[in-house]
């Protein structure tokens, strides 16, 4: 099995629903997103697939984000804003968008910090 990762960035604010502490104000972070693809075989051009196409995808997948209250997008109104939901949201958004057959989304990590983040996968994969 082969892997590429790629990883993106979007600026935007949340505030956590129910937390007892500062992160249930309105903040903000410069949030840098990695997704995780496999292929159990290479293109015709030795490639899991170009690195530019699918930072394309990372691209419309984020869209909507950056510089956004992530508490006002329809999906946040219903989900608590963590880096974990955010994660599954942004996993979810570019697995649509992945087509090849021979593409496997494995995981979606996002930091919040340089030190903290959260993944999703739906194998188990993590």
């Amino acid at each position: 099995m082969y892997v590429i990762k790629v990883q993106s960035h979007f600026s935007a604010a949340h505030n956590l629903r129910g937390y007892k502490g500062r992160c249930e104000k309105l903040h903000g972070h410069n949030w840098k997103v990695e997704a995780e693809i496999a292929s159990d075989q290479l293109n015709n051009l030795a490639m899991v697939s170009d690195f530019k196409e699918i930072k394309k995808k990372m691209k419309k997948a984020l869209k909507g984000l950056d510089h956004s209250h992530l508490n006002e997008l329809p999906y946040f109104r219903k989900n608590n804003p963590t880096s974990e939901k955010i994660a599954e949201f942004i996993y979810c958004n570019l697995k649509k968008l992945i087509k090849s057959k021979n593409l496997i989304l494995k995981s979606i990590s996002v930091w919040e910090t340089d030190s903290s983040c959260a993944t999703f996968s739906e194998d188990g994969y993590v």
